[in-house]
């Protein structure tokens, strides 16, 4: 399997698109002409296949998809890592890994958020920490991960790589905000390989640092910067498997039964991996893309144009992992869309969002949306508050902010013949300022016992302006060659 990256041309003979391995661009990130990788095409899945995987395992699943898209690790290799990673030891003693919670019929939650800090990103992290101290040891290499979080990115990211022998993390995080549990799970780390650079700034100054430096080639390559944002596709081929895993549980011996998937949504990667699977061949009727009051995808899907927001116009919202207003993994979609043109692609990405911060589908481009399967809807912060509490009193369940912007859109969305499944963000002890507004200061969010006095440990983190020259500097610093 070979990668080729969203912006390559295809149109000029003399410079044929550029062809990487998955090892290659596990440690690269973004693409060095500022795209993103994809498989140069996505393998189908047979319903015979699918019916045979029923009978695997998490990880077992997860090494045959992982399979179809590695070619250069050894396959004895590539499943020990997987079955490394994907325990009940890691995922909170749960077997299944990714459990089915019904709420009403066709309607149910699929737990994401059982792995070291209790989130959903922790799915794909685990694995990529395993993965990059396989390919950097049998490499002798060491790598400078840069990476940027508006929540729960960081701490998975941080929790997965330290201790890791060549790698080091610098990880931006808009100062201020983010919730005390999910500031105080990254800046209590104490370990000397993790940097946490807290930045004067919403996430999506900090996701331009990272661009930027990336797009840095010289400096990228003498500093080996790496990332595990989901622009790096190991992560989002990760988050592949959950899909299947889900839609597995939820039609249980009916092969042939469509599902429909709700995601909240910021930095489109989540949902991306659901458009991964579905052009894989697993039956998903319709991608649901839930946004909060930071709606660019939401708008984008019901009228076609795409305008980013300036910092000023990103709201601080109780579900603060989806404060974003520049959807990084939106190219991959895009990039498929319009027939995977990447001249077309770095027109819109490359040039139209750089000169005016926005761009419009034709309307040929856009009526194409339909025969993706996406719909979207939007939640606020009242639609949160009501989400949480209907949904512990009706059905006992306790749910965080985001998969509450989740569900709210999927029971606005849902058809009574198709199972709907809302992809859970993380436990609802992360927010526990907004689940005591919901439900009042007698409900307490469960934490694990060993996080009990997380927000009172010592803290270690730098603030610093939003520059991409500061944090280079810091890197060099920090970092030697």
């Amino acid at each position: 399997m070979k990668y080729i990256s969203t912006r390559a041309s295809s149109t000029e003979p003399t410079e044929p698109r550029v062809l990487r391995g998955f090892s290659d661009i596990l440690l690269e990130g973004l693409a060095p002409d500022g795209g993103l990788y994809l498989p140069v095409a996505y393998p189908k899945v047979s319903a015979e296949t699918l019916n045979a995987w029923r009978s695997l395992s998490y990880a077992e699943l997860a090494f045959e998809i992982l399979s179809l898209y590695i070619d250069d690790i050894p396959p004895a290799d590539l499943r020990a890592l997987v079955e490394k990673t994907y325990t009940a030891e890691v995922f909170g003693g749960h077997a299944a890994i990714t459990p089915l919670t019904p709420l009403a019929p066709n309607l149910m939650l699929e737990g994401l958020s059982n792995g070291p800090t209790l989130a959903f990103k922790d799915m794909a992290m685990q694995l990529l920490g395993n993965l990059f101290e396989y390919e950097l040891g049998r490499r002798g290499e060491t790598l400078n991960i840069l990476g940027a979080t508006s929540g729960d990115t960081g701490s998975a990211a941080e929790y997965a790589m330290r201790g890791k022998h060549n790698v080091r993390v610098f990880m931006l995080s808009p100062l201020g905000r983010m919730s005390a549990f999910q500031q105080a799970q990254m800046f209590s780390l104490q370990d000397e390989n993790i940097h946490n650079l807290s930045v004067e700034g919403v996430f999506d100054d900090c996701q331009d640092i990272v661009k930027a430096v990336s797009n840095d080639l010289d400096f990228k390559r003498k500093y080996r910067i790496g990332t595990v944002n989901s622009i790096n596709w190991a992560r989002l081929l990760a988050q592949v498997v959950y899909y299947f895993a889900g839609y597995i549980q939820a039609t249980q011996t009916n092969n042939n039964q469509q599902v429909s998937f709700a995601v909240p949504s910021g930095n489109f990667g989540n949902v991306c991996a659901g458009h991964v699977a579905r052009m894989m061949g697993l039956p998903i009727k319709h991608l649901v893309v839930a946004t909060n009051e930071n709606n660019v995808l939401e708008e984008f899907f019901r009228t076609g144009s795409y305008r980013v927001r300036s910092s000023a116009e990103t709201f601080e919202t109780s579900s603060p992992s989806m404060d974003i207003s520049k959807a990084s993994n939106f190219e991959r979609f895009v990039f498929d869309l319009l027939g995977r043109d990447g001249d077309r692609t770095q027109a819109l990405f490359g040039r139209a969002l750089a000169q005016e911060g926005a761009f419009t589908l034709t309307a040929d481009e856009f009526a194409k949306i339909a025969d993706y399967g996406f719909q979207s809807g939007r939640s606020t912060h009242a639609d949160r508050l009501a989400t949480i509490r209907t949904t512990f009193e009706q059905f006992g369940v306790l749910i965080d902010t985001h998969t509450a912007d989740g569900l709210k859109v999927a029971q606005e969305l849902r058809e009574a013949d198709v199972p709907m499944l809302v992809l859970e963000t993380a436990l609802p002890a992360k927010f526990e300022a907004t689940i005591a507004e919901a439900l009042g200061p007698d409900v307490k969010a469960p934490r694990p016992a060993a996080l009990a006095d997380l927000e009172s440990r010592p803290k270690r983190f730098q603030v610093m302006p939003a520059d991409t020259a500061t944090v280079q500097r810091y890197i060099v610093d920090h970092a030697p060659v």
